[in-house]
C-alpha cells in the first residue's frame, strides 16, 4: 500500500483543465473534471506527449502531439495511435490540498 503525498492545491487546477506535477520521480497529470480531481500518467505511451497539455472533452483527454485519447477516470486508451493505457492514481482532497497515493 502506498502513501499519500501532497502534490498541488485544488485551486491551482482550472475547471475542466489540467496541470502537470512531479511526484516520486514520475510526471502526473492532475485533471479537474467537474470539480473532481483525477491523476493519470502525464506521458502518452505512444511518443511521450504531455497529457496535462491536452484538450479535455467529456471524460477524455487528448494527447497534444498525435491525438491519442484516454479516459480520464480509467486511463484506458480510447483513440489511437496509442495502444497502451495510462496508469491512474488514487487522489484525496484535504481542504484545498490535493494528495496522490504513490
Amino acid at each position: 500500500m502506498g502513501r499519500f503525498v501532497e502534490v498541488a492545491r485544488k485551486s491551482e487546477i482550472p475547471e475542466n483543465g489540467a496541470i502537470g506535477v512531479e511526484v516520486g520521480g514520475k510526471r502526473l497529470a492532475l485533471i479537474n473534471l467537474g470539480g473532481e480531481i483525477y491523476a493519470i500518467d502525464d506521458e502518452c505511451p505512444h511518443e511521450g506527449g504531455p497529457l496535462s497539455e491536452g484538450a479535455i472533452s467529456g471524460e477524455e483527454v487528448e494527447c497534444p502531439w498525435h491525438t491519442s485519447k484516454f479516459n480520464i477516470k480509467t486511463g484506458r486508451v480510447t483513440m489511437d495511435p496509442a495502444t497502451d493505457d495510462v496508469a491512474t492514481y488514487k487522489v484525496r482532497l484535504i481542504g484545498d490540498a490535493v494528495e496522490v497515493e504513490v
